[in-house]
């Protein structure tokens, strides 16, 4: 058998219908959309999700309360305050805090907020800092360094 040779079954193929064509063709005059209203004129109708005017559902989805956001990323979160109180020169990062105290709790990666003063220069390794950490830290001499490149470069090889 070839592709050439391939019909379907005689009963299996309906005649489509042929609206609007009489009242012999059992489908004339309105052809079934009805008298009156936007359904029954000629075109397409709505577009789908259109709901007469009122604002779609795909529209007002996103606005309401309680969506997560997608690929959210949880942090440590620690102020410069908090960091006053080691050596100077000491190496900061995640584990350190947890051992002396300052952190209980692994968040996730270590980012450093400026609420506070700082009078000693600190080595910091974190995640992510805001402006006012970064010059607040520069300004007593100490450095700030990104974890995130070394963990990807580490990942990579």
């Amino acid at each position: 058998m070839r592709l050439h040779q391939l019909s379907p079954k005689p009963t299996s193929k309906k005649r489509r219908r042929r609206i609007g064509r009489g009242i012999s063709a059992g489908q004339g005059a309105s052809g079934g959309f009805g008298m009156r209203g936007q359904k029954s004129r000629s075109g397409t109708g709505t577009k789908p999700g259109f709901e007469g005017g009122q604002m779609p559902l795909y529209r007002r989805v996103p606005k309401l309360k309680h969506f997560k956001l997608i690929n959210h990323k949880e942090f440590t979160i620690i102020n410069v305050e908090k960091l006053a109180t080691l050596a100077p020169n000491t190496e900061v990062t995640l584990e350190s805090l947890m051992e002396v105290g300052i952190v209980t709790a692994n968040d996730g990666p270590l980012k450093i907020l400026g609420n506070g003063e700082l009078g000693i220069a600190l080595n910091i390794k974190a995640a992510g800092w805001s402006k006012s950490a970064q010059a607040k830290i520069e300004a007593v001499g100490g450095t700030i360094v990104s974890t995130e490149r070394q963990n990807d470069q580490d990942n990579n090889g």
